[in-house]
């Protein structure tokens, strides 16, 4: 069975950064792809940020630059480094693990943590 647990996320002054971490089981990481979500209150869950297996990253246009999405296939761990924070940037972060990748597209399948609440606030 597939376990995946988000972590690090808080309240920060915008400007701040936070990095969230995905933890899985098993063989879920090895050679997966991997993508970052967000919901805020009241709207949609977006595509934050995507990685191939083999390191190829993307990121959607409002955190382009600000955000850096990275992987440790030794310890089963992907993470989401987040500088420049904004107020916009509040929401609960989802991971999800081994979803279809295509160059520049990334589709989730169900493998889903709990999430992690951001709070951008001053």
């Amino acid at each position: 069975q597939v376990q995946i647990v988000e972590s690090g996320g808080g309240l920060v002054q915008p400007g701040g950064s936070l990095r969230l971490s995905c933890a899985g089981s098993g063989s879920t990481f090895t050679a997966n792809a991997m993508g970052w979500y967000r919901q805020a209150p009241g709207k949609q869950r977006e595509l934050v940020a995507f990685i191939s297996g083999g390191g190829t990253t993307n990121y959607a246009d409002s955190v382009k630059a600000r955000f850096t999405i990275s992987r440790d296939n030794a310890k089963n761990t992907v993470y989401l480094q987040m500088n420049s924070l904004k107020p916009e940037d509040t929401a609960v972060y989802y991971c999800n693990v081994g979803g279809v990748y295509y160059p520049g597209m990334y589709y989730p399948n169900n493998y889903w943590g709990q999430g992690t609440q951001v709070t951008v606030s001053s």
